[in-house]
């Protein structure tokens, strides 16, 4: 018995992206990354991969990381922070979707591109989605840049929400 093309077609489309990382800051560009994700996922019954990546030059105020290690305190409240988005994210989905979502926050020594873009390859990610800018000032951690970085370095394609 032979399947219709259209079937196979469509069978391979949902293939494609099962397993869907979008870089979270905070910033309403990524929260509309995370929006548009979520409608991927739902399309394709993907796995939902949310992550934030702190990198040892955080600054809040005057406290900053020293010689690459982030403070302990400083860490614990950027963690509490990506919760909150994380858990604004969660709430956006309805309860007939049944994607997988998962959360992680990656401390690193590295540039956030190369953090995600190193996680994207560990975990086998197909699709990875950040937003065209980040937050600026007190919770900068997500640039114009770093969208560009990911692009340019990813193994897979990348989607720039604007």
């Amino acid at each position: 018995m032979s399947i219709p093309t259209s079937t196979a077609t469509n069978n391979k489309s949902r293939q494609i992206f099962s397993k869907i990382l979008v870089a979270i800051d905070g910033s309403e560009k990524s929260m509309d990354a995370a929006d548009f994700a979520i409608s991927i996922a739902t399309m394709h019954n993907s796995e939902l991969i949310l992550i934030h990546v702190i990198p040892p030059e955080v600054k809040f105020g005057h406290a900053s990381g020293i010689f690459g290690v982030v403070p302990p305190k400083l860490k614990e409240k950027v963690e509490q922070e990506a919760k909150r988005w994380f858990d604004k994210i969660r709430g956006k989905l309805d309860k007939s979707d049944a994607i997988s979502i998962s959360t992680r926050i990656v401390a690193t020594e590295k540039s956030v591109v190369a953090a995600i873009v190193e996680y994207a390859e560990d975990k086998n990610i197909d699709l990875i989605v950040v937003g065209t800018r980040g937050m600026s000032g007190f919770k900068k951690l997500l640039l114009g840049s770093v969208a560009s970085g990911v692009v340019t370095y990813a193994h897979c394609p990348v989607l720039v929400v604007k």
